[in-house]
């Protein structure tokens, strides 16, 4: 594999080479400080020069603004800086593929590692459908979410698409797409891991979607160097191929989902024969 950086800032950062250790920060007041240190430190630690650096792949959210928008500009100038490729990741496409990884028998060590953490046994002996509600926590009690399942060639399929929405809201759409899918095949059981982070905050939301499968606020990243290489390879895979919710390399921009707090400010209202509303210059 090329010389591969991973920065995501998605939630706190984590940086690190791939096929070495990553760096991790979740003190979110002092991550986006600390990152630019962190990114070298992992380079050297990896015995890498930063002109040696070919590919950098960086998570774009959705995610709040301030840490990922960090993330993304600093991939941007690394890039520009070292002439490395540079491509974007959302974050929570990875967690359906973590979900996979990590009840497949022959999982990777540290996503079989990842697997008694999240409490998931490999190869589940039924025929049940398993659901990924890939989360991660937006503040103000709201998550990013969306709802995956895997397509014929084994990749996350979107059935929710990525969005932003309270818990008992999300729970209540996910149960919908769940009945739908349950009518198209009558008698299949259908279960829906919850995992990303936040997960576990609204817990108490989890149960109106039905059977309920793992509720976890592990990610892919939390699986080490073998999650930084699960990543990059998914990325890999994404951009070889047309799919919808790949985000083209040239076309990087951060996943906000949310409205902004701030708009332009309305022109003042003209008030008739107002002394100022007669101004022309």
């Amino acid at each position: 594999m090329t010389n591969t950086l991973v920065i995501d800032t998605s939630y706190g950062s984590t940086v690190g080479i791939v096929g070495h250790d990553p760096i991790v920060e979740t003190d979110s007041r002092t991550h986006v400080e600390r990152l630019q240190t962190n990114i070298a430190r992992a380079a050297a630690e990896a015995g890498l020069e930063p002109g040696r650096i070919e590919r950098i792949v960086v998570g774009v959210g959705p995610a709040p603004f301030t840490g990922l928008r960090a993330g993304v500009v600093t991939a941007k100038a690394l890039a520009y800086a070292t002439g490395a490729t540079l491509v974007g990741t959302d974050i929570l496409g990875p967690q359906h593929h973590m979900m996979l990884l990590a009840r497949a028998a022959d999982a990777p060590a540290g996503l079989a590692a990842l697997r008694e953490q999240i409490g998931c046994p490999p190869e589940e002996p039924d025929d049940a459908l398993h659901l990924t509600l890939a989360v991660n926590d937006a503040r103000r009690r709201q998550l990013y979410f969306a709802l995956y399942d895997t397509d014929a060639d084994g990749r996350p399929h979107a059935v929710i698409p990525m969005d932003i929405d309270y818990p008992d809201h999300i729970a209540a759409r996910v149960a919908d797409a769940v009945a739908e899918l349950q009518a198209a095949a009558p008698g299949r059981r259908i279960a829906v891991d919850v995992v990303g982070h936040g997960a576990r905050k609204y817990a108490d939301a989890w149960p109106a979607i039905g059977r309920l499968g793992v509720v976890s606020d592990l990610t892919l990243l939390d699986a080490g160097r073998d999650g930084l290489a699960a990543l990059a390879d998914l990325t890999a895979r994404r951009e070889s191929t047309d799919e919808a919710d790949a985000v083209p390399a040239a076309a990087i921009e951060p996943l906000y989902l949310r409205r902004p707090d701030v708009s332009v400010p309305r022109p003042l209202k003209q008030v008739l024969h107002h002394a100022a509303a007669d101004r022309t210059a």
